[in-house]
């Protein structure tokens, strides 16, 4: 069994938006709508108090399991997450960690900003599908690299920072 945790800041945007792209709930050939955006799972609904906590998000193609996590202000979330698994992982099973961070337009930032933080909801929630929208192929070639690189993981658990990852 494979374990993929996208993850990000806050855990409400960019990591679900992965997820779903993960499981082929956005569509992977064109722009999602305003409302596709809006009614992905999670999709700028998680508090402050939810980081650390992981989200299950479904089952892809291959059986495996698609999570998301918010690391809120700690680097520590990807390193727990990691020395657990090496505890309780099965010889076979793998946890694939993806940073979704590097995909993030600066609309995305301030939308979550206003939204999330300043609640003002009319002026963060646009900002955010714009940014999804703006953002979408990144999303998706960064959910391509992180289903082929459980092929190659040596390593029970592995992160993937994604610090290079290109935008197009």
């Amino acid at each position: 069994m494979k374990y993929y945790i996208y993850y990000c800041f806050g855990g409400t945007h960019s990591s679900p938006l992965a997820a779903a792209y993960h499981l082929k709930q956005l569509p992977l050939d064109r722009q999602p709508t305003t409302e596709e955006v809006k009614n992905t799972y999670l999709f700028n609904k998680l508090k402050p108090k939810d980081g650390g906590k992981l989200f299950y998000h479904g089952e892809d193609e291959n059986g495996d399991q698609v999570y998301t996590v918010a690391k809120r202000y700690t680097k520590n979330v990807p390193t727990a997450i990691e020395s657990l698994g090496k505890i309780l992982l099965n010889e076979e099973d793998k946890i694939i960690l993806s940073s979704t961070s590097p995909t993030v337009p600066l609309a995305m930032t301030l939308g979550g900003f206003t939204s999330r933080f300043l609640h003002i909801d009319f002026i963060g929630v646009p900002l955010l599908v714009l940014g999804a929208k703006q953002t979408y192929l990144n999303l998706i070639k960064l959910v391509e690299n992180t289903k082929r690189y459980h092929h190659i993981a040596a390593e029970k658990v592995t992160d993937l920072s994604n610090k290079n990852f290109n935008k197009d």
